[in-house]
């Protein structure tokens, strides 16, 4: 049909936005919807079923019911499961069908079961889950379209297939339409409401120019006085490592980037991934870090790096802490105050990913990818055709790996992705490939980028490592011999032991004791990391005694000539070392494993991992526990997988995937387990009040949640009879009722400021500090 005879359709999308009388009229929001869905899916080859799911996402608004909800006549109307069932009765796609009906309220389940639900000719006058009913015949939805000029392609084949499959790769293929769906959705309607302004366009990549800004600032930094030539030499044989391996990979794929702690990771990585996105022309790269702390240290390298050549949009960060840095109290200032813009900016380029440098939390980008709300799904089309790389990926729970690596291998295999492990202590993955293979993934059998030839580990050995005997060691004992050095890390493996030991240390009137653990607020935290490092930079004649759990491990900047670490996961240990003679300023540090006397773990696989550290040192001998030797780590690895199978591991989760139910996947996938709640504490005192004004005022909102982040401490939720019930007051929802995941502790007396040992509950009320 030629544009010309096309029958405009007298029916509305969406109201007018505030201070217009300009409706959004149903015929316009699809075709554009459609073309943006289709442009978001074509890298991918599935353009042609994100234009249909764009046509008939909202095709049921055509009924008189949702018209007249517009004008507020009518509520709780259901406009897309007739478009959905048209996908699945016209088109025979479900895909499609999965993404209509769920581009509201999140994707359900692929069954036959929950298939037949969606007919709307077995519903009567209501819907099965509430709402009413739009449209009752799907056929009138095709003749509106076909007589706006809308007549969908019959897209073939799938991408997803026309029968249900049972397995992880294949709810990645229905979230990825789904993804170009929502996001083309979401777009539009902010469009709409902006009063027809579209978004700024994010810059390309430009990964060679890009490349260029970096070569040169490695060359600059090879140039400072003063540098130690051994470890230059070593970052730069891993620089150049990185870019040959980059420059041999002329297709997207799985690698592995294994380098000892200090050896110049961050800037190699970006190296690496610049590189490789020139030959397998990528289209952006997406950093993803398992720690608040050290985002903070990468965003600001690659933006203080990249950001003077490219501009402030380049590198966009997106995690729990993201649009909290403006002042206290507040989410904007004025209308053309260009900070407040230049923050919501960034925030909108987070939701959807769309920029050139993303830098992420596992949580964030993992999670998604097993999510099932719009929300979360929406930037999951990006990935197609990006480099994607994990730093300090050891931490990946074992009990998700499995999940986790087919999903991994399939954006590599299925969307032109490439993936990197980036760590030290690298996991043996490539020993569960059999397990992770499956039918649209090619299982885990990454290339290494940084040959073993090259010797990495053996050329900067900045610790020696003392393990323990048989005999354990009191916290008194330990405390006396920690107050014989001015400056030492000591990391434990509780919360609690963290607490006693510093309790210890402050009654002997030791100086310069201070404590880290996630007892204390994100942003208190930050603040004690900062005085730290100031401390350690002032010369040697500050003391500073440093207790702390694993929260400092994993890429934290400090750096201290003593380090003592408890019997724990061989990982942990290597990276605790890590944070030992860190740069290089002494010939050797001095790290000392101990057995405490009160031998206590974390919940799940870690008291399992320490134990096969415990094994090993008694079977092999201290000698041979060579934590610089990547051989080592490759038998602790195996050792453990063969005791712990993962692939046994969260049946919850592996049952949930066997049904294709994507609500359920998405309540079983947790990189953080544990069900826990978030509780503002009174760190700061006139943020806190400002807060607490405002959820009075006006209830939970997702502005509210991202100023408070930095300001709360995850507690395991208590229940209903834990005396700490007492100290909780939940933040009101704001259409009604209580949050269950945010309350607000009501005893300031209880956070510990000054002497930074954060939420310090009553012993009676007997709770656990996530």
């Amino acid at each position: 049909m030629n544009t010309d005879e096309r029958t405009p359709i007298p029916l509305f999308a969406h109201t007018p936005p505030e201070g217009s009388d300009n409706w959004h009229r149903l015929d316009d929001h699809l075709r554009a919807v459609a073309e943006l869905a289709a442009q978001f899916g074509a890298p991918f080859g599935a353009g042609d079923e994100a234009r249909l799911a764009g046509l008939l996402h909202d095709a049921g608004k055509a009924g008189d019911l949702f018209q007249k909800r517009l004008r507020g006549q009518a509520s709780n109307v259901d406009h897309w499961s007739p478009g959905a069932w048209a996908a699945i009765t016209r088109y025979r796609n479900l895909a499609v069908a999965m993404a209509v009906q769920g581009h509201h309220q999140g994707l359900r389940q692929v069954d036959k079961n929950t298939l037949r639900l969606l007919d709307p000719g077995s519903w009567g006058a209501r819907h099965p889950d509430g709402p009413a009913l739009s449209v009752d015949d799907p056929g009138r939805l095709l003749d509106m379209l076909h007589a706006a000029g809308l007549d969908p392609a019959d897209p073939h084949p799938s991408i997803y297939g026309k029968s249900i499959q049972q397995t992880a790769s294949a709810m990645l293929d229905i979230r990825m339409l789904f993804s170009a769906l929502v996001d083309a959705d979401f777009l539009d309607t902010e469009r709409h409401f902006n009063h027809g302004q579209a978004r700024r366009a994010a810059p390309s990549l430009e990964p060679g120019a890009a490349l260029q800004v970096v070569r040169q600032h490695v060359e600059g930094l090879a140039k400072m006085p003063g540098a130690d030539p051994e470890l230059l030499k070593l970052r730069s044989d891993l620089f150049q490592a990185c870019l040959s391996s980059a420059g041999n990979a002329r297709q997207p794929g799985l690698f592995t980037l294994t380098a000892p702690t200090g050896a110049g990771k961050t800037l190699a990585m970006l190296a690496f991934a610049l590189r490789h996105a020139q030959q397998v022309s990528a289209r952006r790269l997406i950093f993803v870090l398992p720690f608040l702390s050290i985002i903070e240290q990468t965003a600001r390298v690659y933006r203080d790096l990249l950001g003077p050549s490219f501009g402030e949009d380049y590198v966009v960060e997106h995690h729990s802490l993201t649009g909290t840095r403006s002042t206290a109290g507040q989410e904007t200032v004025g209308e053309g105050d260009a900070v407040a813009e230049k923050e919501r900016r960034q925030r909108l380029m987070a939701e959807n990913w769309d920029a050139p440098v993303i830098i992420t939390t596992s949580v964030q980008l993992l999670e998604s990818l097993f999510a099932n709300r719009p929300g979360a799904c929406r930037k999951l089309h990006r990935l197609a055709s990006s480099v994607i790389l994990f730093d300090e990926v050891q931490t990946l729970p074992l009990s998700l790996a499995i999940a986790t690596l087919k999903t991994l291998s399939r954006l590599t295999a299925g969307y032109r992705a490439s993936v990197v492990f980036a760590t030290a202590t690298q996991p043996a993955f490539e020993t569960l490939s059999r397990v992770v293979r499956e039918d649209r993934n090619t299982g885990w059998a990454p290339a290494e980028i940084a040959s073993p030839e090259l010797g990495l580990f053996g050329r900067i050995r900045r610790t020696s490592v003392t393990w323990p005997g048989k005999e354990p060691t009191s916290w008194e004992q330990l405390a006396d011999t920690l107050a014989l050095h001015p400056r030492v890390l000591c990391v434990v493996n509780l919360k609690r032991h963290a607490a006693e030991l510093t309790r210890l240390l402050r009654e002997r009137g030791v100086a310069g004791v201070r404590h880290i653990s996630t007892n204390l607020c994100p942003a208190h935290r930050q603040r004690v990391l900062n005085e730290i490092r100031q401390t350690l930079e002032n010369g040697e004649s500050d003391a500073c005694r440093l207790v702390a759990t694993q929260c400092v491990e994993a890429g934290v900047d400090v750096d201290f000539p003593v380090l003592y670490r408890a019997m724990g996961p061989l990982e942990a240990i290597a990276q605790a070392a890590g944070r030992c003679n860190r740069n290089g300023r002494l010939e050797t540090g001095q790290v000392v494993v101990f057995r405490p006397e009160d031998e206590a773990y974390p919940p799940g696989a870690y008291a399992q991992a320490a134990a096969v550290t415990w094994a090993l040192l008694s079977r092999l001998g201290p000698d041979a526990m060579d934590i610089d030797d990547p051989e080592l780590f490759a038998r602790y690895y195996t050792e453990m997988y063969d005791i712990a199978r993962p692939e046994t591991h969260n049946r919850e989760l592996r049952d949930a995937i066997a049904a294709q139910d994507f609500e359920a996947v998405a309540r079983e996938y947790r990189i953080i387990a544990a069900d826990a709640i978030n509780v503002l504490v009174p760190y700061e005192e006139e943020e806190f009040e400002v807060l607490c004004r405002e959820t009075e005022q006006r209830g939970l909102t997702a502005s509210w949640q991202r100023r408070a982040r930095p300001f709360a401490v995850s507690v395991f939720r208590p229940r209903p009879a834990d005396p700490i019930r007492r100290y909780l007051k939940p933040v009101p929802v704001v259409r009604g009722g209580d949050s269950d995941e945010w309350f607000i502790y009501l005893d300031p007396a209880h956070y510990d400021r000054d002497t930074d040992l954060g939420l310090v509950v009553p012993d009676e009320s007997q709770v656990l500090i996530a």
